[in-house]
């Protein structure tokens, strides 16, 4: 009897590995701000959007005493819901809950979209998307941009019978873009009605009351619309991960079906919780960033003759664009040794660019001054 021939030594070592699915395989980690310098420094972080004023004190208080940590958390997140839902005038059946928003935007193309499916979105959107579309098998097709923002026309021409999901976000990241009522209502009108219109409004508290861009209303009245925001920008609760979205109900029931069971922890919900109980801080917060992006927007206009160019913005950071001598690794470098790490942007296509956190008045000062000095020392 002829023994069973062995495997071959030079048989390819990956063959009694399990495999990837190609689409999983194809994905970029995401790549979140740094935190430290080249050399592990710790420095003044303005590369995540974190708020510089930090938490409300309420929900600081409230982590403190936030239940017995050996129980399940609420899985509902009910009590958060109905807070939610009465500042916001929403249905309680409208609110989901998400590990931050990055859980639900990765939920919403889970849901709706998957192999020989397209998911579109605007060039130098969020680095998100591509990764939501990858992971549930997607293609992700990207729409290009006007001047580094949304162009609703290109959005449109994007989407073929294949699309199931468009990301808009909405003061958008990195860009801090912005698009008004009219434009969102625009490119919701010329949508399918089978297209579910995911938009990120992870920035949405520091835009003006006066500019509201109405998708909160839209997503009230559609069956094909998705809002989701988020507690770690204004709400200064980034290390908590809290983040909702508010839809028709029959969406909303579909991303309960597929998220974490317990995704929000006991702490998460209650600092959420008396966050929100605190729409004082959030109104202070809102007020020092608008006075303090419009102080250092004014004073990097004054370098245009040198190559720096702000974006307008409506979040709480500014894109630089650097157009001449000084380019934007040198000012990020730069900017290191002064004691500050920021975000420059190669790998989303942004080199030219570098993204700056507003943080306290004398770190928008220092760093114009930096900026300054660089721009007249290169020229």
């Amino acid at each position: 009897m002829t023994s069973p021939a062995l495997p071959s030594a030079a048989a390819p070592a990956l063959a009694a590995r399990p495999q990837p699915k190609p689409w999983i395989a194809a994905i970029h980690a995401y790549v979140p701000g740094k935190s430290t310098g080249t050399d592990g420094a710790a420095l003044i972080k303005l590369s995540a959007n974190e708020n510089p004023l930090g938490a409300s004190p309420l929900a600081q208080a409230a982590r403190a005493h936030a239940g017995d940590q050996a129980r399940y958390p609420d899985p509902d997140s009910v009590a958060l819901r109905n807070a939610l839902g009465h500042l916001h005038g929403i249905a309680t059946d409208r609110v989901v809950m998400g590990t931050g928003s990055d859980e639900l935007l990765n939920l919403a193309a889970q849901a709706f979209a998957g192999p020989g499916d397209e998911v579109v979105y605007v060039r130098f959107g969020f680095s998100v998307y591509d990764i939501a579309a990858r992971r549930c098998g997607a293609t992700p097709i990207v729409a290009p941009d006007r001047d580094y923002g949304t162009d609703v026309d290109a959005l449109l021409a994007a989407v073929t019978p294949a699309t199931r999901v468009v990301f808009l976000a909405n003061p958008n990241n990195p860009t801090g873009s912005y698009i008004g009522r009219e434009e969102v209502a625009r490119l919701h009108a010329g949508l399918r009605p089978d297209v579910l219109l995911v938009i990120d409004q992870a920035y949405a508290e520091y835009v003006a009351a006066e500019a509201d861009d109405g998708a909160f209303a839209l997503a009230q009245r559609s069956h094909n619309v998705l809002v989701t925001r988020t507690f770690s920008k204004i709400y200064g609760l980034a290390g908590e991960r809290v983040g909702w979205a508010t839809g028709d109900p029959a969406l909303v029931d579909m991303l309960n079906r597929i998220r974490g069971p317990f995704n929000l922890s006991l702490s998460a919900q209650a600092t959420a919780l008396a966050a929100v109980a605190d729409q004082a801080f959030v109104e202070q917060s809102r007020a020092h960033n608008a006075r303090e992006r419009a102080r250092f927007v004014a004073a990097l206009a004054t370098l245009g003759n040198h190559g720096l160019r702000p974006l307008p913005s409506e979040a709480n950071f500014v894109l630089i664009e650097f157009m001449g001598a000084l380019t934007a690794q040198a000012a990020y470098l730069a900017l290191m040794d002064h004691g500050y790490i920021t975000r420059w942007l190669p790998g989303q296509g942004l080199p030219q660019c570098l993204r700056i956190t507003i943080g306290t008045p004398e770190q928008m000062d220092h760093i114009a001054v930096v900026l300054a000095q660089l721009a007249g020392a290169a020229a």
